[in-house]
């Protein structure tokens, strides 16, 4: 099968490597001479660096290389299979891109975006054929992170959930179902590691360097919520934050913060920009973290707590199922364990527990603990 990939940056070059590494041949499209030619020019990097590792031969570099097609005309996706849109996240440009689409390939052919915040079912909507569409979300670097969410719309017909999820497979990577919400589930369960670690910023329990050690050196992250936040960019997850808060009908569980909020306003986007939480020039060194253990358990267990609060909500609310859950939070962002089997360990009663003292201390129902958390409490049940 051919694959068309839209969209030459990070993410829709990775998807491209995939499939080609996985020997299909990839029509890579951008409206961009420029960004093709950058793309080329990374992929051939890459390729060199895969060899030089000894991960692949020279001949598998030549091959993967000329499996891929570069071009600025939508035209070329004619004989897809498969098409996956990985261009910028606005529902009105990604319409008129389907929209075009459907008027080039195959009746039969899969249109399935890689967005992480927009409704399949609304991208599926434009359509004329809206039962081909899907949603197929990678995780950067597409190439080396295994997880992919597989997001099937109301329109979806099964036929292209069971062609796409055995696809997946094939190129080895570790595919989730999940149901069509905002985040899916690794941006919906994942919010309160950045959504609390600021708030507990906010009240001045702890400042940037604090918060990040008692995650590391209690949970096991492999980077605290600061450090993480300024690698993915505080523009980018506070615009996620903001999209799943408004989505969820401002539900206050997503509420974003007037912190990030501040930081991307001043440009302070992390890592990229040279500043975000912490300095990134040459030579500065960063705060030291107080090591007090008693408040670094306590920022621990209260972010933990707010994690699994909202992965069994996922649970309720049937995003995933207790495995596709604990599966996406391991292989998509690296948790050191899955956050249900977490609870499992640490003892249901005693999350609920933590909650309930969290609830009581705030009122906010941010902090309510979750109805099947107290269901299974009461049944005295575990999720494994």
């Amino acid at each position: 099968m051919k694959i068309g990939v839209i969209g030459s940056g990070t993410m829709g070059s990775g998807i491209a490597q995939v499939a080609a590494q996985n020997g299909h041949l990839v029509y890579l499209i951008d409206t961009s001479q420029q960004a093709l030619d950058k793309a080329k020019t990374n992929l051939s990097q890459t390729l060199n660096r895969l060899v030089d590792k000894e991960k692949i031969t020279s001949e598998q570099a030549i091959q993967i290389g000329s499996s891929i097609q570069y071009s600025t005309d939508l035209n070329d996706l004619s004989p897809c299979g498969l098409v996956i849109e990985a261009i910028v996240e606005n529902l009105t440009i990604k319409h008129e891109l389907l929209k075009k689409l459907e008027t080039v390939v195959s009746n039969d052919c899969v249109l399935a975006s890689n967005t992480s915040s927009l409704s399949i079912a609304s991208l599926g909507a434009v359509l004329n054929n809206s039962d081909r569409i899907i949603g197929i979300h990678f995780f950067n670097p597409a190439p080396i992170m295994p997880l992919v969410e597989i997001i099937p719309a109301v329109q979806t017909s099964e036929l292209v959930l069971e062609s796409i999820t055995k696809l997946i497979q094939t190129w080895g990577k570790t595919g989730v179902i999940c149901k069509d919400t905002p985040g899916f589930i690794v941006n919906r369960v994942a919010r309160p590691f950045y959504g609390e670690a600021l708030r507990i910023y906010e009240e001045g329990i702890a400042d940037f360097a604090t918060i990040d050690w008692a995650m590391t050196h209690f949970g096991g992250f492999k980077m605290g919520p600061f450090t993480l936040m300024d690698y993915i960019g505080n523009d980018v997850n506070y615009s996620v934050t903001e999209s799943v808060f408004e989505s969820f009908y401002f539900d206050p569980r997503f509420k974003p913060s007037f912190t990030q909020k501040r930081h991307k306003e001043a440009g302070y986007f992390g890592r990229k920009s040279g500043r975000g939480y912490y300095d990134y020039t040459e030579g500065v060194e960063w705060p030291m973290p107080n090591e007090n253990e008693e408040i670094g358990i306590l920022i621990f267990n209260r972010i933990l707590a707010m994690l699994i609060n909202e992965a069994i909500d996922a649970v309720l609310m049937q995003v995933g199922t207790t495995e596709a859950i604990d599966l996406a939070m391991t292989k998509g962002v690296n948790y050191p364990k899955g956050l249900l089997k977490w609870a499992d360990e640490i003892g249901l009663p005693k999350v609920l527990e933590q909650l309930e003292e969290l609830f009581s201390t705030y009122g906010e129902d941010r902090y309510r603990p979750n109805a099947l958390l107290r269901k299974m409490v009461k049944e005295q049940k575990s999720f494994y």
